[in-house]
Order: structure tokens, then C-alpha cells, then sequence
């Protein structure tokens, strides 16, 4: 059964750091493109990064390009994202993506993980 399961959120203040983590289990990780995705409080989801599952090219919003950094552990099956100079438009709850560049039929997604910044 896939699963994701996101980590590592909480409640910082800005200008502060947080790093959340995402593990996978039950797919072939190393075939998934993966994407955080967060939602702000009475907003739509939105795109934060993405990391291609072959050739690890990375993507990013225009909000979090130059704070935030997207990585992949393939031999651990997690994806990771490190998160710099946090802002109080960052609050959201953010979440995994594992989606198959093959076929829209794989397209999985994590619980989420709150990020609060305020302060």
C-alpha cells in the first residue's frame, strides 16, 4: 500500500529554519517525481518545489525560489525540504507528492505537516 508520511513541521519564528522530511513506502520510489505542495489558511494548494524522479531537476515556486532547497534520498526513499529565512506567508500545511512521470494512474499524496510562522 503507498504511503507518505510527512515530518518535521512546527512553529518557528521569522527568519528562522525548519527542514521537513517525507517518507515513502509501498512504490518504487526512485520512479516518482516528488512535489511539495502546501495550503495557506483559506487558499488554494499551491506548487512550493518538485525534483524529477531521473535527472533530479528541481522546481520552484516563485515565493520560496533562493530560501527554500528541495532534495532526494532515493536509497532512504524520502524527499526533503529545507526551508530558510521563514516568513509568515510560509504558514500552510504542507504536503508530499509522489507522482509517476509514466501514468497519471500513480499519483499519491502525505497527510501534510503544519508550518506556523509567527512571532
Amino acid at each position: 500500500q503507498p504511503r507518505l508520511v510527512e515530518s518535521g513541521g512546527g512553529l518557528v519564528q521569522p527568519g528562522e529554519s525548519l527542514r521537513l522530511s517525507c517518507a515513502a513506502s509501498g512504490i518504487t520510489f526512485s520512479n516518482y517525481d516528488m512535489t511539495w505542495y502546501r495550503q495557506p489558511p483559506g487558499k488554494e494548494r499551491e506548487l512550493v518545489a518538485s525534483i524529477t524522479q531521473a535527472t533530479l531537476l528541481t522546481n520552484y515556486g516563485d515565493s520560496v525560489r533562493g530560501r527554500f532547497t528541495i532534495s532526494r534520498d532515493n536509497a532512504k526513499k524520502t524527499v526533503s525540504l529545507q526551508m530558510n529565512s521563514l516568513e509568515p506567508e510560509d504558514t500552510a500545511m504542507y504536503y508530499c507528492n509522489a507522482k509517476s512521470p509514466f501514468s497519471t494512474k500513480y499519483n499519491y499524496w502525505g497527510q501534510g505537516t503544519q508550518v506556523t510562522v509567527s512571532g
